[in-house]
């Protein structure tokens, strides 16, 4: 699935790898797991489903997401990063709008869910703008936000 040189691809025998490969910025890391922890995780929870963010066909990013409902009767990003060396040029938007369109896809669903820790202005920014809303949920040092899916 793709929107203007942006796709997400499952993770896979030939990108794996690459996913492993991408890293956040310094200030970022105190935000995210590595994307080895999370492709081995998802080996573990086979609901998490892992992809990678490709632009112009070369693996920028990575997100995974729940397939299950979980916390707040909604399914849960888990995760989602671009490399440093693309970040500020919407591919994380872009993705995440892929990423959303798959999700709705799943049943019943009415809510998807992200948690990102309250100094997180990136995350912050990206999710109020896709319509993510503040509900005063938190998870220790997390809030959760919601985007509601309608029929």
């Amino acid at each position: 699935m793709s929107t203007k040189n942006v796709e997400i691809v499952e993770v896979n025998a030939e990108n794996w790898y690459e996913c492993c490969e991408l890293e956040v910025s310094q200030e970022q890391t105190k935000y995210i797991e590595s994307n080895a922890i999370s492709i081995a995780q998802s080996k573990f929870e086979p609901t998490l489903k892992p992809y990678a963010i490709y632009s112009d066909e070369k693996v920028v990013g990575f997100l995974m997401y729940n397939s299950i409902l979980e916390e707040l009767d909604g399914y849960w990003v888990y995760r989602i990063m671009v490399d440093k060396k693309f970040q500020g040029q919407s591919i994380g938007k872009k993705a995440t709008k892929l990423m959303i369109l798959e999700m709705a896809k799943l049943p019943n669903v009415k809510k998807i869910v992200v948690g990102y820790h309250l100094d997180n202005s990136e995350a912050h920014n990206l999710y109020s703008s896709l319509g993510f809303i503040n509900n005063g949920d938190r998870f220790g040092k997390e809030m959760a936000v919601i985007k509601y899916i309608t029929d």
